[in-house]
Order: structure tokens, then C-alpha cells, then sequence
């Protein structure tokens, strides 16, 4: 397999046609075409049904593979230095994350090496990560910061995240994330920093486009992660929050009370808080990878579905408590763990995460949405949630335009 960048095809106006199964992801279509124009979808429907307007466009023809929108993962840390490899060993020794973090660990055992990481080092390792989850079909993706804990480190981690994004061929969202308090100053210091400079200049150089707390024991109190996201939402960005993961703090319902995109974890939410998300209209956002290697308990798909809240997977990749390279094993882990079905599994990896990162239209195939989509190899659509460890994917679209091919 080898990365190709396909620039002799004709993109511009092009009907694909072929196409043996095709998810939108809401619906599934059989012997489908869509018409693409420019970088954006402006028809899906049946083959045989093609308007005329585009039947003379120029073809490409699938030979009866299936389709699906591109992934997109909406809750990553993919920019840090350095490795956790000893705290990994720990915890299976039975060492909790909560012990760790109580004892200087944890996050903070990330903060040095990426503060000492040169801006293009930073640079070169998220590369190199971001690379794996295109090989596994995601299109999108969400970056945080949050291993920096001062301004200057913070605001690297975000020029790394947008320069990331800037070069392609993933669509990129950044996130300034308020993950622990600098244990270097005092922590009322810390919070004031966070909130009138750290948290200010990401706004004002268009470096974050939404802000994140961790809210949990260990990291910032309620009242803290309340004064963090007011003054993100006063400077104009997005909000959001790492919520009910170790312990109950009623941050998911500081969400929904903000109108928050998304509350993130939620393996001790409880289904009063489902409902408040889902009254908001905020996205309920599963990790299944951190809740399993934490020795949590996942959120179960029959509370969520009885909340009426949508509900979005990620494959929260860390370091510390996620160190997983792809967002397919945690759309898989769902399924076996939470309880969803596979296809609502691909629609909270795909539709739902893009409502989760403010962008409704990432993540699915319709008119009007991003010509993002990945051709399966094979007739059935769902294949690659269902081979693990393999993904059957034959061609990956950003954009219109192929950026990953595999050979043969």
C-alpha cells in the first residue's frame, strides 16, 4: 500500500458511478452513482436515475465497490512528545489513572517533553500519526492541545494542529484545551492565565476554533471549568468538555446549559444528564478505548438511545489513556462494548462527529456536503467496521480528489 496523490484526474465536474452499496450515511442506496463538483457532492442518488444534467460529465466507475463518507474523528490529542509507556505497565498492574495523576503523573508526565519539542519536531510526530488514521479512513479530525499548561506551549501545539491542517489532506478542527492546572504556579495563577491569556490569544490569532475543560478529579472543579468556557464563548469560540469521566461533576450539564457541541467520556454520566444534552442539542461523545483500558464502564447505546441524544465515537488518542492509532478500533469497540449497532456506528464516526466538531456536513454524502468518501473494497459497505485489524478500504477522497489509493 502507498500513499498516492491523484492530480491527472478530472475532478471538476465527475459522475461516480458503479457503486454496489452507497451510505449517505442515514441511507443506504443500492447501485448508486453521486455527481461531484469542484470538492463538493451536488447529487446522490440511484444509477439509473441520473439527471441529465450531469449523465455527460466525465465518469469514474467504481466496478461495484461500496461507498461510505469519510471518517471523522472528533476528539483526538494528537500533538505531544515523548511516551507513557511505564504508566501503561502500571496501570496493568492495577495503579489507577486517578493514583497516578494524585502522585504528578499522568498528563504532566507529557508536559516536559512537549514543551522541550521544537515546534517542527511537534510537527513531524503528529505527521506521522495523523498518517496512520488516513490509512484508516479518516478524512476529518479534531486536534486539541493541552500538554503545553502555559501560553507559549499551548499556542505551539495549536500552530502544529492548524499547520496540519493547512498542508492536508485532512480537514482539521483545533481545540484549545484547558487539561490540568500548571503545577508549576499556583493554581488560582494557573486559572487566571488560562482565562486572560492562554485562552484570549488563541481566539484572537485564529489558532483554536472551540475551547475544551477537563472537569474531573484531579483536573479543574466545576466552577473553574464553568469560568473557562464562559470566557471561550465570550471571545466567539465553540465550547466544550471532557465530562463525568473519573467522577460525577455535573460537567455535562455545564454543556448543555452553555450549548456546548459536545460532551466528551461520559462513563459516569447518568441518564438525566443524556437527556439534558439531548435537549440541547448537544452531541454525547463516546471513547470506548480510554473507558476500557481506565477500567471504566462504557455508556450503554439503550440509555443513550432513550435519552434521544446524538451520539458521536472517537478514538481519543493520547498518550496516556488511548495510545490508539485510528478511529475503526473504537467504532468497533462500540459496538462489542456499548451496544451499537454497526450502523450506528458508523454514523457516530462519520454525520454525528461532525455535528460534534460544528460541522454538520462533514461526515456525510448529500448535496451540498464535502466530496469526502472512501471506497470500500468490497460490494458491502459496512466490511470495514466488521474486519478488524484490516481495513478494507481501496481508495481514500478528499475534497474530489483521491489521496490515498492501494496498490494493486
Amino acid at each position: 500500500m502507498s500513499p498516492s496523490l491523484d492530480a491527472d484526474r478530472d475532478v471538476r465536474r465527475t459522475l461516480v458511478k458503479g457503486i454496489s452499496e452507497l451510505l449517505t450515511p442515514h441511507t443506504t442506496l443500492t447501485e448508486a452513482a453521486m455527481a461531484l463538483e469542484g470538492e463538493r457532492v451536488v447529487w446522490v442518488g440511484i444509477e439509473r436515475q441520473v439527471p441529465a444534467e450531469y449523465a455527460a460529465w466525465s465518469t469514474l466507475d467504481l466496478d461495484g465497490r461500496a461507498v461510505i463518507p469519510g471518517l471523522v474523528d472528533s476528539h483526538t490529542h494528537l500533538v505531544w512528545a515523548g511516551d507513557r509507556l511505564d504508566e501503561y505497565v502500571m496501570r496493568s498492574q492495577g495503579v489507577s489513572y486517578a493514583e497516578l495523576l494524585a502522585a504528578g503523573g499522568g498528563i504532566r508526565n507529557t508536559v516536559a517533553p512537549t514543551r522541550a519539542a521544537t515546534e517542527n519536531g511537534l510537527l513531524m510526530m503528529a505527521r506521522r500519526r495523523a498518517g496512520a488514521f488516513l490509512r484508516g479512513g479518516v478524512t476529518a479530525i479534531e486536534i486539541k492541545s493541552g500538554y503545553g499548561l502555559d501560553t507559549e506551549s499551548e499556542l505551539k501545539m495549536l500552530r502544529v494542529a492548524r499547520k496540519l491542517g493547512e498542508d492536508g489532506p485532512q480537514r482539521v478542527t483545533t481545540t484549545l484545551l484547558a487539561h490540568v492546572p500548571d503545577p508549576d504556579v499556583e493554581r488560582r495563577f494557573a486559572v487566571d492565565r488560562f482565562v486572560m491569556e492562554t485562552l484570549p490569544e488563541a481566539a484572537r490569532t485564529g489558532l483554536a476554533d472551540a475551547v475544551d475543560v477537563f472537569c474531573d478529579e484531579g483536573a479543574f472543579t466545576l466552577a473553574e471549568a464553568r469560568r473557562i468556557l464562559e470566557a471561550g464563548l465570550s471571545r466567539g469560540l465553540k465550547v466544550k468538555a471532557h465530562a463525568e469521566q473519573l467522577t460525577h461533576t455535573g460537567a455535562a450539564r455545564l454543556v448543555a446549559e452553555l450549548g456546548g457541541l459536545s460532551a466528551d467520556h461520559l462513563e459516569t454520566a447518568t441518564p438525566d444528564d443524556f437527556e439534558a444534552l439531548a435537549a440541547a442539542g448537544a452531541v454525547a461523545t463516546v471513547l470506548p478505548v480510554a473507558a476500557l483500558l481506565l477500567k471504566k464502564p462504557v455508556p450503554q447505546a439503550e440509555v443513550l438511545r432513550r435519552s434521544g441524544v446524538t451520539i458521536a465515537v472517537a478514538s481519543d488518542h493520547n498518550p496516556g489513556s488511548s495510545p490508539v492509532f485510528g478511529l475503526l478500533p473504537a467504532l468497533q469497540l462500540a459496538i462489542a462494548t456499548s451496544g451499537l449497532t454497526v450502523h450506528e456506528a458508523l454514523i457516530a464516526g462519520t454525520a454525528n462527529a461532525g455535528k460534534a466538531l460544528g460541522r454538520p456536513g462533514w461526515g456525510t454524502l448529500q448535496a451540498g456536503s464535502p466530496a469526502d468518501y472512501l471506497v470500500v473494497d468490497s460490494a458491502r459497505a459496512l466490511m470495514p467496521l466488521y474486519t478488524w485489524g484490516l481495513p478494507t478500504i481501496k481508495e481514500m477522497v478528499i475534497g474530489g480528489r483521491s489521496v490515498w489509493r492501494k496498490d494493486g
